[in-house]
């Protein structure tokens, strides 16, 4: 999926700021070792399937996208904001290679399953 460059965020008297504001949360994740290869859960409660890029790098898997606040009403003004609404990326780097791996990917209930299939048979 094609994204386009945006540019960094100048901040001066908070480095730390101006790199969340890039990248503003990291989603969790659990990685079980499966038969045939890996499964990795993401935990990207609120964040539509279209708005999930997936990409592949020799040992690393980078989830990132972007989780959008869609139940404002007019009128109304916050009072309290704990959930993070804006750009997420996580990587995670696996002992072998990935690019010879067969890769499939799942969105149910807010998490996503990314099945990586490395031994035995393929789909």
């Amino acid at each position: 999926m094609w994204r386009r460059h945006r540019p960094k965020p100048v901040c001066f008297f908070l480095p730390a700021a101006a790199a969340f504001a890039e990248v503003g949360w990291r989603p969790a994740v659990d990685l079980y070792r499966t038969r045939t290869g890996w499964l990795a859960k993401f935990d990207l409660a609120g964040v539509r399937p279209e708005d999930i890029q997936l990409e592949v790098d020799g040992r690393t898997l980078r989830v990132q996208g972007i989780r959008r606040d869609c139940a404002l009403e007019e009128g109304c003004c916050y009072h309290r904001l704990e959930i993070a609404y804006n750009q997420f990326e996580r990587q995670v780097e696996f002992p072998i290679s990935l690019e010879q791996a067969s890769i499939t990917m799942e969105y149910q209930a807010g998490m996503l399953l990314v099945r990586i299939q490395t031994e035995g048979e393929r789909p």
